[in-house]
C-alpha cells in the first residue's frame, strides 16, 4: 500500500493515539514499517520531530503535541462525517476488531456472527482469540469479549447469553480408578486439569459454594493448559476432573461420555459481556454490533 500525503497525517494522528505502531498499522491494515515510513515522510515534509522512537515506546514531541492539537480535531471530523454518511445510508462499514477468548467465541459470539454479517455486509470482523487479559484499547481493538468479573471497571460492558454455571466433570474410566469426589476439600486426592493465564503466569483456582460462600481450592494435577477449550478434550481422554462450563460438557454429560460431580458445589456466575471504550464518538460498525446484541 502507498500511503500519500493525508495517510502520513492519519498515520500520525492513529500512533500517537496507540501510543504505538502495531495497534495503529493493525486498524489501518497496513505494515508498522510502512507507518514509520509514512510518519518519517511527514516529519521531512514539515521539518521537525513528531515523535520520540525507541525500542519499547513511542510519545510526542514538544512540537508533535502541538501538530496534534491543531490537526487532531479536524481529523477526527473527516473521520466521524464518513461515519454520519454511512448511518444516514444505514450501512455501517469497515473493519470491526475484536479480542476474545476461544471460550466466549464458542459460547456467545460463534452463533452470532453469521447472523450481523449478513445484515451488515459492509462490516467485516477481525476477531482474535487471546486468553490473557489484555488492555483493548492499547491493542487497538475496538471491543472484547470476556467473562463479566474480567472486564476492567472503565469500560461499558453489554451482557451477552446471561448467567454461567459451572461443571467438574471426568471421564467415567478416570472415575473408575478414582473415587468421585464427594466435597471440594477431596480435590486434593484428585488429578485436576489445570489452567495457567498467559497475561501473569498464575494456575486458576477452582471456584465453589460452599455452605453459602464463595470458597477457592488451589488443585493439583499432571496436565496445565492454557486453552478454556481444551480441558474438556483431556478430561474425555481420562486425564482427570476438567472445570469447565455446564453448557459446554452438557452433550457430553448427556451422552455418558462424561460424568459430572460436586453438582451442589456448583457456581454460576453472571457470564460474558462484550465490552468497549467509553467514548462518546463510538463508530456505528460498533453501534451496529452492540444493537445487534442487544436484541437478543
Amino acid at each position: 500500500m502507498k500511503l500519500k500525503q493525508l495517510d502520513g497525517l492519519i498515520a500520525f494522528w492513529k500512533v500517537a493515539h496507540y501510543k504505538g505502531f502495531s495497534a495503529a498499522a493493525a486498524e489501518l491494515e497496513v505494515s508498522p514499517s510502512a507507518l514509520s515510513q509514512a510518519i518519517r515522510q511527514l516529519e521531512a515534509r514539515l521539518g521537525v520531530r513528531l515523535l520520540h522512537r525507541s525500542t519499547r515506546s513511542v510519545s510526542l514531541t514538544e512540537a508533535g503535541e502541538a501538530y496534534l492539537a491543531r490537526v487532531g480535531p479536524a481529523l477526527g471530523q473527516v473521520i466521524e462525517a464518513g461515519e454520519e454518511l454511512n448511518v444516514m445510508q444505514g450501512r455501517p462499514a469497515g473493519v470491526l476488531r475484536i479480542n476474545a477468548a476461544r471460550v466466549s467465541i464458542a459460547m456467545v459470539l460463534q452463533q452470532r456472527l453469521a447472523g450481523f454479517l449478513r445484515e451488515f455486509p459492509h462490516v467485516q470482523i477481525e476477531l482474535t482469540n487471546d486468553e490473557g487479559f489484555i488492555d483493548i484499547v492499547e491493542r487497538g481493538f475496538d471491543a472484547g469479549i470476556r467473562m463479566g468479573e474480567s472486564v476492567q471497571k472503565d469500560m461499558v460492558a453489554v451482557p451477552m447469553g446471561g448467567p454461567v454455571t459451572m461443571a467438574v466433570v471426568a471421564s467415567p474410566e478416570y472415575l473408575k480408578r478414582v473415587p468421585a469426589p464427594q466435597h471440594p476439600d477431596d480435590l486434593q486426592h484428585h488429578n485436576c486439569i489445570r489452567f495457567r493465564f498467559a497475561s501473569t503466569g498464575a494456575i486458576y483456582k477452582w471456584e465453589f459454594e460452599v455452605e453459602g460462600r464463595a470458597v477457592e481450592y488451589e488443585i493439583q494435577g499432571g496436565l496445565t493448559i492454557s486453552d478454556t477449550l481444551f480441558n474438556l478434550d483431556a478430561a474425555l481422554e481420562g486425564v482427570g476432573l476438567a472445570y469447565t462450563y455446564e453448557q459446554l460438557a452438557k452433550p457430553y454429560i448427556q451422552a455418558k461420555r462424561l460424568t459430572r460431580v460436586l453438582t451442589k458445589f456448583s457456581p454460576t456466575f453472571p457470564g460474558f459481556y462484550l465490552y468497549y471504550p467509553s467514548r462518546h464518538d463510538q463508530p456505528t460498525k460498533l453501534k451496529a454490533l452492540i444493537a445487534f446484541i442487544g436484541r437478543g
